[in-house]
């Protein structure tokens, strides 16, 4: 079934010049690229992104993390994107991702590990909207 997620390369990702070649890769699985913009997260932005994680010892941290700097955010599509997408993205400690993945790859530690990227339908369309507004996203 062809359906939308949404992904965010992170800071680190953008500032080491990675955002070609994780595009790329992306592309490359047969993904479509429906929405994309290079933006700065406000803390609402990041707030709302990480709500899940209110009151976690590493709350602060995502938060701090991800307003640091540029992040590219998008909205993808493709048959089961949101299962596929993840396993492109690999686990979410790069030293335990498999070598090819992008974390395996890119990642640095446990927070700067490259790239999100939502991990149900539900929680695609609850971040694609923190980033987008509905006209932005094309149907390819």
């Amino acid at each position: 079934m062809v359906e939308k997620t949404f992904a965010i390369l992170k800071p680190e990702t953008v500032a080491r010049g990675l955002v070609g070649e994780v595009l790329r890769r992306i592309e490359q699985e047969g993904f479509r690229i429906c929405a994309a913009k290079l933006v700065k997260a406000t803390e609402k932005q990041a707030e709302k992104l990480y709500e899940m994680h209110v009151g976690k010892p590493f709350y602060k941290e995502l938060l701090s993390h991800i307003t640091s700097g540029p992040i590219f955010v998008m909205v993808v599509e493709g048959e089961s994107a949101v299962q596929r997408l993840r396993a492109l993205v690999g686990a979410t400690n790069p030293a335990e991702a498999e070598k090819g993945t992008i974390r395996g790859d890119y990642g640095l530690t446990v927070t700067k590990n490259a790239i999100h990227a939502a991990d149900s339908q539900e929680n695609a369309r609850r971040e694609t909207a923190i980033f987008f507004a509905p006209e932005e996203i094309l149907d390819l």
